[in-house]
């Protein structure tokens, strides 16, 4: 029998964190639903462990690193789900959630994407739905100007933070660590962009699925509890040149356009300062890790960019 619902999880060696989720939506979705697992060329034995001890999950094992976008695509392909519900392995679904997201979607036939209430690991609100990016908040947000000025109007715009995130809410987009999707929309919009290698392709996708006439939803009583950066810590500045280049992407994409000729360089130009600046404070930060607490050279490690949990 054809499943209604197809859980996609891209794995990048966080084997643990893997393990605890297929738990989890087992234990959840129980074996109604089909689970599909992408990964993208693991080092930590993460394969071994999904045959071994999940050999119901479908897996896809690619022998490298093809990016969240493009292992996804292949999670989107391989799933025969009316309901696509894609999850980043350092995430933990909450009872009920995956039968309440599904439920909103059945209800909701306008509703092209259902995002659950995302919580970190100590109980706290995370950020996983918000407004399409400004100019005006990439200058505030991770800048010096931003903590000058936390509580500015742009960063709390883009963040939504004027509402208490506890009732249902039509929004612009949905953090991809935690989202459902209809595959009717994914048919019309088309799938996620694989030039996004990481970063930026689950705000690329809202913002086509708006212009289709796709709605996006915020279901609260839905709930993932999810750990930012198991993956993306593995490699943090590759990470963040990442998402600069995906920002950059978005921008020339869906808002140069709109800029007048002669300023329509002055985003860019933002986001490699921002780029450059955030990368510096990275380096540093490491540096001053490293004086105080040294490490001996050969345990050092230099991992390339993978799939995992993102912020923005």
């Amino acid at each position: 029998m054809t499943p209604a619902l197809s859980i996609c999880i891209v794995n990048w060696n966080t084997r643990t964190d893997l393990r605890a989720l297929l738990q989890a939506v087992r234990a959840d979705a129980g074996d109604a639903a089909e689970v599909i697992v992408v990964d993208n060329g693991s080092t930590d034995s993460s394969v071994d462990m999904v045959r071994r001890e999940f050999p119901w999950a479908h897996l896809i094992a690619n022998a490298d690193n093809r990016g969240y976008a493009r292992a996804t695509n292949q999670a989107i392909a391989a799933a025969r789900g009316q309901f696509l519900f894609l999850l980043n392995p350092d995430s933990l679904v909450r009872p009920g959630c995956c039968a309440r997201l599904q439920r909103f979607l059945e209800e909701h036939p306008n509703a092209g994407a259902a995002g659950p209430r995302v919580l970190n690991p100590d109980g706290s609100l995370q950020s996983s739905c918000r407004r399409f990016p400004t100019f005006a908040a990439g200058l505030f947000r991770g800048t010096p100007l931003g903590w000058l000025l936390p509580g500015n109007r742009f960063t709390r715009a883009y963040l939504m933070q004027e509402w208490d995130h506890t009732t249902p809410r039509e929004v612009e987009w949905l953090s991809g660590a935690a989202l459902m999707v209809r595959r009717a929309a994914v048919a019309q919009v088309g799938p996620l962009d694989e030039r996004f290698f990481m970063f930026c392709e689950d705000v690329d996708w809202a913002y086509r699925a708006r212009a289709a006439g796709w709605e996006r939803w915020y279901v609260p009583d839905a709930v993932v509890v999810h750990t930012i950066g198991r993956a993306t810590d593995q490699a943090v500045l590759p990470m963040v040149r990442a998402f600069h280049r995906s920002m950059l992407r978005f921008y020339w994409k869906h808002y140069a356009a709109s800029w007048p000729l002669l300023i329509r360089w002055l985003p860019a130009l933002g986001i490699r300062v921002r780029e450059a600046y955030i990368l510096m404070r990275a380096a540093l930060q490491w540096l001053l890790s490293r004086l105080r607490h040294p490490v001996p050279v050969e345990t050092t490690a230099h991992a390339a960019p993978g799939a995992g949990s993102r912020d923005r």
